[in-house]
């Protein structure tokens, strides 16, 4: 979460920063500062965004869907041929053996954040999720509208009976979904724009559930949602449809980043009990201003056909953003989250636990300060420092997240030299984790999940368009940054975190002039421009206590997909019964060919795109 300055008393909301170029924002009369339009997805960022001191921001899937434009039909009928497309040779053209591409469509759409699931009573059925933009590529019309103009971020499942060797399933038109969560969007039956951030959870006796969002752009609708999904006798999974938790149409409102867990312990007294969290955003009804973004909470007992009245847990911590719940053998759950009080320099990892299935609540205790990561060095990608946690079968609990530092002299537990307020250069990201032998009563210091190492710089020099100048190889090359850290416990007691780490640099040509709108120019390049440094990533996985594993057999171009902007808010990884592992992460060395993107006609093209792929191991 990028952050500005300290937060101070009432949020300081006299010191309100004034956006007035931002969509959905308008000057405040007579110093009053500024007003927004929160009927409206763009508004409410742009409160959030406009908040002095405010530490926590929209996640990136809301950020993302906020700045998509409105249709606008074509003003001729032939299809679009490309002067440009960037690409870079040092990219591959297809994701390699042993990881496998989870999605099946083949039509350049994009999909990023990931979540998996383990069914506890058979390891080879493993089911995933992510935002699944598949409806932005379909061929087919609505009354002479193009579906792709129609579609939006939808929420994409997929299965495998095999230990995900092989996955289920694709899709191609409203009455084709495949697995696409049924019930929420437009073209999927649903009263709702969008949605996504996908999270997953299996209970005792194998029923998957999948908790997503569902909200509207130009309008205040919004909601949490979770839909529940069964295996027939054949293995083909079906979803029910969506339970709406705190719907509302309250402008003053947006629930944002939810995550859901189930009790699948056969000896907990709440066996099978779903729990979801979320945050809060609350905004001044009168003005728009952004007011505090709680962690919510909601549960239930009947295999999510209903959920409990909805409330706050996170108490004095009114500042928080990626929630995670996390369920003990014994049945006591956990919720991590990152947040701030009134007053803090810094943001924390916080926790709260209930041993009486929800029914009250710890008050928040910090697991440890920490400094927001920024944007990795030399991308441009939207992060976080949002917690993934997990708890071991003995109840140990783990907890992983990224913190700002300073390689020169690392302060692993909030370093204030990275803070808001400092001016000081060259922080880098880097996944830490801590542990909780006692309940969670105390937390093992932050230590690092991988070793420092310096970023691999190849592909250089590269000659600049005017054929007169070189870009070199940064020198130093700069620090391997971490981001987006995920954990899992096997049933054998071993502890697997993983995350992307941004491990290459190399040159990358960028787009003087892209074609309008923004949809059509993230394809079509009319002027190319010089070349810009590009750190590119790997997924690697560690056991702790063994050396790490790069999963990935090409480096990650974040540069594909959102104009680089958006790849995601999270990866994830979980465990089987028989101890293996299954990470999941978003990729872009597919290479597949496009030919109807977001409303607008393409000859057929061949581009690079967001996929979601995974790796198993042991």
């Amino acid at each position: 979460m990028r952050r500005r300055s300290t937060l101070t008393a009432g949020l300081a909301l006299a010191c309100l920063v004034v956006l007035a170029s931002a969509p959905g924002v308008a000057a405040g009369q007579g110093g009053s500062g500024p007003t927004y339009d929160i009927s409206t997805l763009a508004g409410k960022v742009a409160s959030v965004d406009g908040t002095a001191g405010l530490q926590i921001r929209f996640s990136a899937f809301i950020e993302a869907e906020a700045a998509v434009t409105p249709y606008v039909p074509p003003s001729s009928s032939a299809p679009i041929t490309p002067t440009n497309v960037l690409s870079s040779s040092l990219d591959g053209t297809s994701v390699l053996s042993p990881d496998v591409t989870v999605n099946q469509d083949t039509a350049g759409a994009p999909q990023n954040e990931t979540a998996i699931a383990v069914d506890p009573n058979d390891p080879n059925r493993v089911v995933a999720a992510a935002n699944d933009y598949s409806s932005r590529t379909w061929s087919c019309d609505v009354n002479g509208t193009p579906c792709s103009a129609l579609g939006d971020g939808y929420s994409g499942t997929y299965y495998s009976n095999n230990g995900g060797a092989t996955w289920c399933c694709g899709n191609t038109s409203p009455s084709d979904l495949g697995t696409l969560i049924p019930g929420v969007n437009h073209l999927a039956g649903g009263p709702y724009d969008a949605g996504g951030d996908p999270a997953l959870a299996f209970d005792s006796r194998g029923d998957v559930y999948y908790a997503g969002l569902g909200f509207d752009r130009t309008g205040p609708p919004n909601t949490v949602a979770v839909n529940r999904g069964t295996f027939d006798g054949s293995g083909h999974l079906s979803w029910s449809a969506p339970t709406f938790i705190n719907p509302t149409t309250a402008p003053s409102v947006l629930n944002d980043k939810e995550w859901i867990a189930a009790d699948s312990n056969a000896s907990s007294p709440f066996r099978d009990r779903i729990y979801v969290t979320w945050t809060r955003f609350v905004f001044n009804p009168a003005n728009g201003r952004y007011v505090q973004s709680p962690i919510a909470f909601a549960y239930s007992t009947d295999h999510g056909a209903t959920f409990s009245r909805p409330t706050m847990i996170s108490g004095n911590v009114l500042y928080g953003q990626g929630s995670r719940p996390v369920v003990a053998p014994d049945g006591t759950l956990y919720v991590f989250w990152d947040g701030s009080t009134r007053l803090a320099q810094l943001d924390s990892t916080y926790m709260v636990k209930s041993t009486d299935g929800g029914a009250s609540w710890s008050k928040p205790l910090a697991v440890s300060a920490l400094a927001d990561s920024n944007p990795l060095a030399d991308t441009a990608f939207r992060v976080n420092s949002y917690p993934a946690a997990a708890a071991a079968p003995n109840g140990d609990l783990y907890v992983t997240w990224t913190t700002a530092t300073h390689p020169d002299s690392e302060n692993l537990a909030g370093d204030a030299r990275c803070g808001p307020l400092s001016s000081y250069a060259g922080c880098a990201s880097v996944a830490v984790w801590s542990t909780s032998t006692d309940g969670g009563a105390t937390w093992s210091a932050p230590a690092r999940v991988f070793g420092a190492s310096t970023r691999n710089a190849i592909g250089y020099p590269v000659t600049q368009p005017d054929g007169t100048t070189q870009l070199a190889a940064p020198s130093p090359a700069g620090p391997v940054e971490d981001i987006f850290p995920a954990v899992t416990v096997a049933s054998n007691g071993s502890v697997y975190i993983s995350a992307y780490r941004g491990d290459v640099v190399s040159p990358w040509q960028t787009c003087k002039t892209p074609n309008t709108p923004t949809s059509v120019g993230r394809i079509d390049c009319l002027t190319l421009g010089n070349y810009v440094d590009n750190t590119r990533l790997d997924y690697v996985v560690t056991k702790l206590g063994s050396a790490s594993t790069t999963l990935t057999t090409q480096p990650i171009n974040t540069q594909y997909g959102f104009g680089g902007g958006f790849f995601g808010d999270y990866t994830d990884i979980a465990a089987g019964s028989d101890g293996t592992y299954h990470a999941f992460w978003t990729d872009s060395n597919n290479v597949q060919t496009v030919t109807w993107f977001y409303g607008y006609e393409f000859v057929p093209t061949q581009i690079h795109q967001e996929d979601v792929v995974t790796a198993s191991g042991n």
